[in-house]
């Protein structure tokens, strides 16, 4: 039997990948840094980990290059090989790649911005595939988790679309594992309301996932509301999401986590 996925989560910022405007031209930099990075991690006490090609910027709405698979495919297996569950997030919305990422790489979870419906987005719209994704998983990797944002950050809903329908949606029709609520930015602090919102709206026993703007001032607020934590800005050097991790923050935050039963 597996083994339930923890409930604190630690962020994994790749540097630019090959082919991305601000890559600098060493993918063994980048798989070193990632491998550092998620180290630091581990040994501070996060029990899971997710990987993401954020410095990719500006993202591709949907389907990544092929070189955008390959570099994370071994940067995943580096940070797979520290023995803690991971998790791939393929940025803006490549869930496909994700799911083939961590098929290959043993990752137990992915993350999808948008599994179902559709948002406007600074790539512009973006639209769901939840009945590929969950095909694909279902060939390649039954177990997998799908952990599906809801009203996605860095993104505006159509018209008439609500949270509470968002979230019925995403469960219940994209066949979600997980849900994720987070702030409208990149390190800006999931909002309470939307949390309860969520938690109330899905089905019984779905986890609900903070995924954005998380402190050691605020975890009391949204524990209530949501079952696991994914963290990265505030265990960042100056807690800015551009930075590497900072030891001492991580530490304080995974001591500050277990305090409240998440490790």
């Amino acid at each position: 039997m597996i083994e339930p996925l923890p409930r604190l989560v630690g962020m994994v910022h790749l540097l630019p990948l090959p082919g991305s405007p601000r890559f600098a031209g060493s993918i063994d930099q980048i798989l070193t840094t990632a491998t550092e990075d998620a180290r630091v991690l581990v040994e501070a006490g996060f029990p899971a980990l997710i990987v993401e090609n954020f410095g990719d910027v500006p993202f591709f709405a949907d389907q990544v290059p092929p070189e955008t698979v390959a570099a994370m495919t071994r940067a995943v297996d580096r940070v797979v090989a520290l023995g803690v569950p991971v998790g791939v997030n393929v940025l803006r919305n490549d869930a496909l790649a994700a799911v083939g990422v961590a098929a290959v790489t043993g990752a137990r979870f992915i993350r999808v911005n948008v599994l179902t419906g559709m948002m406007y987005t600074d790539q512009g719209p973006i639209v769901g595939k939840a009945g590929e994704v969950q095909r694909r998983k279902k060939l390649l990797a039954p177990d997998l988790e799908v952990w599906a944002d809801v009203m996605v950050k860095h993104a505006v809903a159509p018209h008439g679309l609500n949270l509470a329908h968002v979230t019925a949606d995403t469960t219940e029709r994209g066949l979600a594992d997980a849900l994720i609520v987070s702030g409208t930015g990149t390190g800006e602090e999931t909002k309470l309301h939307d949390a309860r919102l969520v938690r109330e709206s899905a089905p019984e026993g779905t986890r609900v996932v903070a995924g954005s703007g998380v402190t050691v001032g605020n975890i009391d607020r949204l524990l209530g509301a949501v079952d696991t934590i994914i963290v990265g800005s505030s265990i960042k050097v100056d807690a800015d999401p551009n930075n590497r991790p900072d030891p001492l923050r991580a530490k304080a935050f995974v001591e500050t986590a277990a305090e409240r039963g998440l490790v």
